[in-house]
């Protein structure tokens, strides 16, 4: 199977992270928590697709149906939560500090670890792809917070639409 396929979904993981640490880079973040951010998010995005295809592996293994529609309505719902939240008004953000660095990082990782129940089917090698995943969503953050001192939220929020709609189109190639 191509890489491809694996880049687009990094790249559609990562737009949620993105798309919020737009909104937190508004509030002028310290570098040095920026990056701890940005780890802490690439961390996450390295563990739960692991422990997501840790269950997925089990999942695939007790119903009788096929992975690539598993993998397809994984990603069609993801995809379409994220174009249902890029319509939501959510102007609360508050400062960041260690324990909520790491909800951050667990919230924007969550759709990760469902694209992980199908992660098999995505690409020979699994690692690969979650470091892709680790590292893309690392690097989207930090440029995030970066960028969010400078524009205003409103692309955070396209950015999230169009992160949902690729996926939505990625899962519908698997089932084609």
């Amino acid at each position: 199977m191509s890489i491809i396929p694996v880049l687009l979904i990094a790249f559609s993981l990562s737009m949620d992270a993105f798309s919020l640490s737009l909104a937190y880079g508004t509030l002028k973040m310290k570098k040095e928590s920026k990056i701890i951010l940005s780890i802490i998010v690439g961390l996450f995005h390295f563990f739960m697709p692991l422990l997501g295809d840790i269950v997925g592996y089990t999942v695939i293994n007790v119903l009788p149906i096929k992975p690539h529609y598993i993998l397809f309505i994984i990603l069609f719902f993801i995809g379409f939560e994220m174009i249902i939240e890029s319509f939501k008004d959510n102007n609360s953000i508050k400062y960041l500090d260690l324990i909520g660095m790491i909800l951050f990082g667990f919230a924007v990782s969550l759709d990760s670890f469902t694209t992980g129940l199908g992660l098999n089917v995505l690409y020979n090698n699994k690692y690969i792809s979650i470091i892709l995943f680790s590292i893309f969503s690392a690097t989207f953050t930090y440029v995030g917070l970066n960028l969010g001192e400078y524009i205003s939220c409103k692309i955070g929020k396209i950015s999230t639409f169009i992160g949902g709609l690729i996926l939505i189109f990625i899962g519908v190639f698997y089932i084609i």
